[in-house]
C-alpha cells in the first residue's frame, strides 16, 4: 500500500511508519518542515498542503496535533484546537477534490471526547463530554466531514493512555518511580484507559485493512484500570514504592484546568469495535505491557 501520514515523527507516527516500512509498504510523510525522500508539505496554519502527497495514496492516517501535556494558556488552548481541526479539515477538504481518492481515512481523536466519567464504561455509542477537550474531539471528528461526504470511508481513533517509555505518560513517570518517589495523582480513582503503542499501531492498520470499520473507534488496550492499579503495579514492575501521592492542588498549581481534564479524569473505555472486528490483543492486561514497556 502507499499510505500518506500526518505526525509521522511523534509518538505513535514513528513507530507506525517503522511497521509500514518493514512490511514493504510506501510512506508519505506530510510535514511542516519536509527535507528527506517520501516528504511533503503539510502545515495546516497556513493553509498548506502539498496534494501530491495523496496522490495514488490507499490509505491516510491523520496523526498530527499541538501537545496536549503543557499549561493551557489561551493561546495554548488555540494551538490545540486549531491544529486538530485546521488540520483535519485542510486535508478531508483536500482529500474529497481528489479525482482518485484514498479508500480509508483513519483521522486522530482521543477518549478525551467522553470528558470526565467517573465509573461509568464507555464504548463508542457514548455520547460526548462538556468539557474543553470533549469539545475539542467533537469538532476535530466534524472536521473530517468533507472527506465522508464524498465516500471515503473515514474512522476516528480514539485513543488512550499510549504506554512508550519514549514518549507521553509513561515517559513522565518513569524517572521519579524509578527513585520511588511516584504514586498516585489526586485520588487515584479515576479510570486510566491505557494501551500498549504496538497495540495502537496494529489497532490502525486494522483499522485501514478492515472495510467494516467506519466511525468511533476506541483505541485503548482491553482492560483499563484506575490510576491507583496502575501506580501500584508500575512501582511492582520497577520494584520501588509507590506511595506518595501528588495531590490534586498541586496539579492545578503546575497545570492549571489541564489537570482537571487529563490527570485526574475518569474515562473508563473499552475498544467495543476493536473486538467486533476481531481485532486480538498483544497487550492485554497492565502489567504485562508495563514489563515490555520498561525492558523497550
Amino acid at each position: 500500500m502507499l499510505v500518506a501520514i500526518t505526525g509521522a515523527t511523534g509518538l505513535i507516527g514513528t513507530t507506525l511508519v517503522e511497521s509500514l516500512l518493514r512490511d514493504g509498504h510506501t510512506v508519505h510523510r506530510l510535514t511542516r518542515s519536509p527535507a528527506h525522500p517520501g516528504d511533503f508539505a503539510f502545515d495546516p496554519a497556513r493553509w498548506v498542503l502539498d496534494a501530491d502527497a495523496l496522490t495514488n495514496a490507499d490509505a491516510v492516517i491523520h496523526l498530527a496535533g499541538e501537545p496536549i501535556a503543557q499549561r493551557w494558556t489561551s493561546a495554548v488552548r488555540r494551538r490545540i484546537r486549531d491544529s486538530r481541526v485546521q488540520g483535519t479539515a485542510l486535508l478531508s477538504e483536500t482529500i474529497a477534490g481528489l479525482a482518485a481518492r484514498p479508500r480509508v481515512l483513519v483521522s486522530g481523536s482521543a477518549v478525551g471526547y467522553y470528558g470526565d466519567r467517573g465509573d461509568e464504561i464507555l464504548t463508542e455509542r457514548s455520547g460526548p463530554g462538556h468539557d474543553f477537550l470533549a469539545e475539542v474531539c467533537v469538532a476535530w471528528e466534524a472536521a473530517a466531514e468533507p472527506a465522508r461526504a464524498a465516500g471515503v470511508r473515514v474512522v476516528y481513533s480514539r485513543t488512550g493512555v499510549v504506554l512508550d517509555p519514549g514518549g507521553g505518560a509513561l515517559h513522565r513517570m518513569l524517572p521519579p518511580f524509578r527513585l520511588g518517589i511516584g504514586g498516585p495523582t489526586g485520588s487515584g480513582r479515576q479510570w486510566m484507559s491505557w494501551i500498549a503503542v504496538e497495540d495502537v499501531v496494529r489497532a490502525l492498520r486494522h483499522a485501514i485493512e478492515t472495510p467494516s470499520i467506519s466511525g468511533p473507534m476506541n483505541v485503548v488496550g482491553p482492560a483499563p484500570v484506575t490510576n491507583r492499579e496502575f501506580t501500584k503495579t508500575l512501582g511492582h514492575v520497577l520494584h520501588r514504592p509507590a506511595l506518595i501521592r501528588t495531590p490534586p492542588l498541586a496539579l492545578r498549581i503546575m497545570f492549571n484546568d489541564m489537570a482537571d481534564a487529563t490527570l485526574l479524569a475518569s474515562q473508563r473505555a473499552m475498544p467495543e469495535v476493536l473486538k467486533r472486528s476481531g481485532f486480538t490483543f498483544r497487550c492485554n492486561d497492565v502489567e504485562s505491557s508495563l514489563r515490555a514497556a520498561v525492558r523497550m
